[in-house]
């Protein structure tokens, strides 16, 4: 089939990875550079949280997360990324004026879903085992089940692959007026194709117009002197902030590639983390506020002293699709596919909601078009 994907940011790039292991021809529309780097799933952390997420989402999130964490490594196979997938669980802490709230969260995990019953509270002693650098945190969750995906490699090595595929099309900074089923208009001229896919975020408004966007920030440092090796997070009295490693920084990206999108390569050994947690109703994207950079850094400090003397080398903003009930959606009608409304789940559930629209749509109208 000739298939347009109109927006090509994570929804639209694990789109064009599925649907090119079936043979189409695909044309990428995106009204900025095909490298990503102003798209959310560059921005994001690419923590996979299904059960931290729990605490203010549906069941369905938790599900479609689960099924996400086993699709997401052979999609990061198929683009370069063999080590951009980490299931080493996260873990959860709080000071010691803060434990209330902590055990409320995971009260609240395991009332929604069983499996949540099996979060092991860790002692100081059995937190050194596996984090030594937060040993002076007295008491600890540990969720065994979740990880995280190397989001800005996975965005900048899918770029380089989809570019080099004979049967795919890029048309960069190309601004789209309005998608029906197989039709694209751009610039008031139609294009027709067998399947439109609409993957634009925000984009997507003049369509879907309950669509809001939720604002997030996050702070990359440099640390020498620490080594936490898995997603954290920390209760803090306005949010949760998670501190999340890059082992391998953007070891693998081109040097002139990582200027561009202002996140250069480690050096010295050091390690790098990106910082985050805010989720402000705002589609602002200016840069970050006093205020998040304060709080942020502030509670970072406090998880781990050293923290003290790393290095801030990036910060980034962007904003999240979502809609009313914070839940994504999936619109199928012959000849067209919309996704929407991923919020702050992104790469939770990517793949499991391009999984679910393929079958719904375009996998169901081949398969009644075969039986005809």
């Amino acid at each position: 089939m000739n298939i347009a994907i109109v927006g090509t940011g994570l929804v639209g790039r694990v789109l064009a990875l599925n649907l090119l292991k079936d043979g189409h021809t695909i044309t990428l529309f995106d009204k900025d550079t095909k490298e990503g780097v102003s798209s959310a799933g560059f921005t994001a952390a690419g923590m996979l949280a299904p059960f931290a997420e729990l605490e203010t989402a549906e069941s369905i999130i938790f599900e479609l997360g689960l099924r996400s964490m086993e699709l997401w490594g052979s999609l990061l196979k198929e683009t370069g990324v063999y080590d951009g997938l980490q299931k080493k669980g996260t873990i959860i802490t709080a000071h010691p004026q803060d434990m209330p709230e902590l055990e409320h969260f995971i009260r609240t995990l395991r009332a929604k879903i069983e499996k949540a019953k099996e979060i092991k509270l860790l002692n100081a002693q059995e937190l050194s085992e596996i984090e030594p650098e937060l040993s002076h945190h007295t008491q600890s969750f540990y969720l065994k089940d979740e990880g995280q995906v190397d989001s800005q490699r996975f965005i900048a090595f899918s770029t380089n692959y989809l570019d080099s595929m004979p049967n795919i099309t890029w048309r960069d900074f190309t601004f789209v007026d309005k998608i029906e089923p197989k039709k694209v208009f751009i610039n008031g001229k139609v294009e027709e194709f067998d399947w439109v896919f609409d993957s634009r975020g925000l984009g997507a408004k003049e369509y879907f117009k309950d669509l809001r966007g939720v604002r997030g920030e996050v702070i990359w440092v440099e640390a020498k002197d620490i080594n936490i090796t898995r997603p954290t997070r920390l209760m803090h009295p306005r949010y949760k902030i998670y501190i999340v490693p890059r082992a391998n920084g953007c070891e693998g990206i081109d040097l002139d590639y990582c200027k561009d999108c202002k996140i250069a390569q480690t050096i010295n050994g050091a390690k790098r983390y990106i910082i985050g947690a805010s989720e402000i109703e705002s589609e602002d994207k200016s840069d970050i506020s006093v205020r998040s950079t304060l709080e942020l850094l502030s509670a970072l400090f406090t998880v781990h002293p050293n923290f003290g003397e790393a290095r801030v080398v990036n910060t980034e903003t962007n904003c999240r699709p979502a809609f009313r009930d914070n839940l994504p959606k999936i619109e199928n009608q012959d000849g067209l596919t919309r996704i929407n409304g991923l919020y702050r789940h992104g790469y939770l559930l990517a793949p499991a909601i391009v999984e679910k629209a393929l079958r719904e749509g375009i996998h169901q109208a081949n398969l009644a078009l075969a039986n005809n």
